[in-house]
């Protein structure tokens, strides 16, 4: 990603959020616990930013993922990230979100 995109995401994504990435992958990526990337899911739904991958992850190991692909929709259509979420949530288990974002041409 980025850097215009990368700080464009910190300000208004993730602002005010704790990464969760303590190492355990690339410094790139940032990880959030269920409670925060609830937030990150509504902000990006209000800011028109779609997403192409949500991957969940437990103890600090890969545990799935989930893609519009998944769901016969594109990446801005924030009923299947918000589904997805939903099924991850539903499992009980502790995971750290992190997901790729497409930023909308008008987004500088």
């Amino acid at each position: 990603m980025d850097q215009e995109k990368t700080q464009f995401l910190d300000e208004h994504v993730f602002c005010n959020l704790e990464n969760q990435n303590n190492g355990f992958d690339s410094k790139l990526i940032k990880y959030f616990s269920t409670s925060d990337f609830e937030i990150v899911l509504s902000r990006i739904e209000k800011l028109g930013i779609g997403i192409l991958g949500i991957e969940s992850w437990l103890n600090g190991e890969f545990y799935d993922v989930r893609t519009p692909d998944d769901y016969n929709v594109t990446s801005f259509d924030s009923r299947w990230y918000k589904n997805a979420f939903l099924e991850f949530k539903e499992s009980d288990k502790e995971f750290l979100y992190s997901a790729s974002y497409e930023l909308p041409k008008n987004s500088f």
